[in-house]
């Protein structure tokens, strides 16, 4: 007996994807210049600076939580990576390593006020949006820090066998991260609390490092497209990151992550994160204002939220 196929939750499973096609083929329509080689490479490289942020926000809102504080993170990640190398002459790879410690340190406290401090996510990453930010202001007094060395600007604009290694950094961080959520764990762990958080800790789970380690992961992330986003720049700034927390967190609940945790995964954030560039390409090379690109991307913020409700109440 030949089977009947399921339309409704086939476009429920693959909604995503049938929207990013249609605006692939819209704006391959509207402008010859969207699909090309260069175009499509340059999509993939500006999405993987806030596509690695994503992965690791991934992992926090899977558990339920939320960080608003990942733009600044970038920034004061970044600050503090190039005022190491520019002012006190300190190698690259032990700036990175620095700046990449600042984050998970960052994180970490951000996991343990929300886990031992028992504050919620939202609160506790809003206050350190203004604590980094104005740490970042302090550190480079508000001037940008400028002019590194062209080893390190290859982190940005530099090619790997034609493919840019910003792009090479973002698909390994997407593999890395697919592989600890499937095959760990760490995220069999951090499937469960996001799931049932009560049921987790009477199994004997020690929820709170669980928790606090997908705060780390995503100050980490941040962190590393810090240092690529000021290689690429050869700039680091105090403003550097504003608004990146929105198009992060879109990309994910876009992706088809619950906000209210327990269900989502790496590829999908990796297609909402892909979805979104795409979509602000197309703007910038369909010659439509900066002003009213906000209100798309707004517009974007809404519409993932209601996608997720209505995830949620058909499950």
């Amino acid at each position: 007996m030949e089977k009947k196929i399921d339309w409704k939750q086939l476009l429920k499973n693959n909604g995503i994807l049938l929207v990013f096609f249609l605006i692939i083929v819209g704006l391959s329509i509207m402008s010859p210049y969207f699909l090309t080689v260069t175009n499509i490479l340059n999509i993939i490289r500006q999405t993987s600076i806030y596509g690695i942020i994503a992965v690791g926000m991934t992992f926090v809102i899977l558990t339920g939580g939320i960080d608003l504080s990942v733009g600044s993170i970038l920034a004061l990640s970044g600050a503090v990576a190039a005022g190491l190398m520019k002012n006190n002459d300190v190698a690259p790879l032990i700036a990175a390593l620095v700046a990449i410690m600042v984050g998970g340190g960052i994180g970490l406290v951000n996991g343990l006020l929300i886990t031992f401090g028992k504050i919620a996510p939202f609160v506790v990453t809003l206050g350190m949006v203004t604590i980094a930010r104005g740490l970042t202001l302090i550190y480079t007094g508000g001037y940008p820090i400028s002019g590194f060395a062209d080893g390190y600007r290859q982190l940005g604009g530099g090619y790997v066998l034609g493919i840019p290694i910003p792009v090479i950094i973002f698909l390994a961080t997407v593999a890395l991260a697919w592989f600890i959520l499937n095959h760990t764990r760490l995220g069999r762990y951090t499937y469960a609390i996001g799931g049932n958080e009560e049921t987790v800790k009477l199994s004997g789970i020690n929820v709170r490092f669980y928790k606090s380690m997908a705060y780390v992961i995503v100050g980490i992330m941040s962190s590393l497209s810090a240092l690529i986003l000021t290689a690429r720049l050869n700039s680091a700034e105090a403003v550097a990151g504003q608004g990146y927390e929105l198009d992060v967190i879109a990309a994910v609940v876009i992706g088809g992550t619950s906000l209210s945790g327990g269900r989502g995964s790496i590829i999908g954030t990796l297609i909402g994160a892909l979805l979104i560039g795409t979509i602000n390409n197309g703007m910038n090379l369909l010659g439509i204002s900066p002003y009213f690109q906000q209100v798309v991307k707004g517009a974007l913020i809404i519409g993932a939220v209601i996608l997720d409700r209505l995830r949620d109440e058909t499950n």
